[in-house]
């Protein structure tokens, strides 16, 4: 691989990391050579993507987080600085997909959606922050929001969308706080990506312009960790505040 994107002696954490999307990004993150820490509600299933990606010849770890718990977040990522040092890279991934229709929504329904979307990578951020700020050595924030922000919606996203938009806001404004620190943040929009978390999303049924399907087909795991890629690697490093969708080409249609 071109030193371009050379993660090699760089750590990285994924946040839901062991399945979906997070997984396409943790294999290609350990394949550019970074050591990729799986972090996850689901610590059983954490641990077994680490050692996969360990059985491949890679470098990964894991660590049981509850995204949606200010507590659980800090005292995780206390325990990865403890064991491989303060992670350079923070991917933003894990998140909820359940739609709720405007007409029957409810404040508890807005208010999970927004504690595991948007709440949990404001406090991961901050935590990353603090700990890439004490090593000196700059870093980078990615989050993983959403295409509906520009279009590829279903009926009942109203406090989904809301919620990744809050990530595109979390990085204006990070970007700028920790521009003198060296740490760049930025977002990717991903379009359709079939995986368990977006089957398996609850409310009705999907309905509206994001069920389209894009020219360029449905986006793999893999192809959204590309992008992941490339905003943590050397090729970005005068890169900050900007949003890259991933859509197939779905904006075209």
């Amino acid at each position: 691989m071109s030193r371009i994107f050379d993660l090699d002696g760089r750590t990285a954490l994924v946040t839901g990391a062991a399945s979906g999307i997070g997984v396409g990004i943790a294999e290609v993150l350990a394949e550019a050579g970074a050591t990729v820490v799986i972090a996850d509600l689901d610590g059983a299933r954490a641990r077994a993507q680490a050692e996969a990606l360990t059985a491949a010849g890679r470098r990964a770890g894991s660590v049981e987080i509850d995204v949606a718990d200010e507590a659980s977040i800090v005292e995780g990522y206390a325990r990865v600085v403890a064991e491989y040092g303060a992670p350079w890279i923070l991917v933003n991934n894990a998140g909820l997909q359940n739609r709720e229709l405007l007409l029957e929504g409810t404040s508890a329904f807005w208010n999970r959606t927004l504690e595991v979307n948007s709440r949990g990578p404001y406090l991961l951020s901050r935590e990353a922050a603090r700990a890439m700020v004490a090593a000196g050595a700059g870093g980078r924030i990615i989050h993983i929001a959403s295409a509906a922000l520009i279009g590829s919606l279903c009926k009942g996203h109203a406090a989904y969308a809301s919620s990744k938009a809050a990530l595109v806001g979390l990085a204006h404004a990070t970007a700028l706080d920790l521009v003198d620190q060296g740490i760049t943040v930025n977002t990717v929009l991903p379009g359709g990506v079939a995986t368990p978390g977006s089957i398996g999303a609850e409310g009705p049924a999907p309905d509206g312009p994001g069920r389209r399907r894009p020219p360029l087909g449905m986006c793999e795991p893999r192809d959204i960790g590309a992008a992941v890629l490339f905003f943590a690697s050397p090729a970005a490093a005068r890169v900050t505040n900007q949003t890259l969708a991933v859509d197939g080409g779905w904006s075209l249609t």
